[in-house]
């Protein structure tokens, strides 16, 4: 088993969280990575314990800014739903995903976790006005 440091970071390098994963399978598919309960499954879960509290709250993946605007009424979120939307967002070039220095441009790619590499997910923001 292997465990990885996973970044979520600014396209200027400025990182806005990282956490441990530990217990992995030494080699796993980008997919997994971002689908399976490594990523979005876990964001969508301490979403909804937060909204199950009555926290009202947005999930971090919606890239938006907490303070942008009064926070929706808590609401459960469907963990699958959000992986596919993540997947087909890294289809579309929506966010790059490093593991050590080299960017990963397949899903379907073997990473081997052996290495002790962080994992980076660097989160886009579209120009003003563009």
């Amino acid at each position: 088993m292997a465990s990885v440091t996973v970044r979520d970071e600014t396209a200027t390098g400025r990182e806005i969280d990282s956490w441990v994963l530990a217990g992995l399978p030494e080699t796993i598919s980008a997919r997994d990575l971002v689908r399976l309960p490594l990523r979005v499954r876990e964001e969508v879960a301490q979403h909804n314990l937060a909204a199950s509290a009555g926290v009202p709250t947005r999930p971090a993946a919606a890239g938006v800014a907490r303070d942008a605007e009064p926070p929706a009424p808590p609401r459960h979120l469907d963990w699958v739903r959000h992986a596919d939307r993540a997947c087909a967002a890294f289809a579309r070039n929506g966010f790059p995903l490093l593991v050590g220095e080299r960017q990963i441009d397949d899903l379907d790619e073997q990473i081997d976790l052996r290495t002790g590499a962080e994992v980076c997910f660097v989160r886009l923001v579209p120009l003003a006005g563009g």
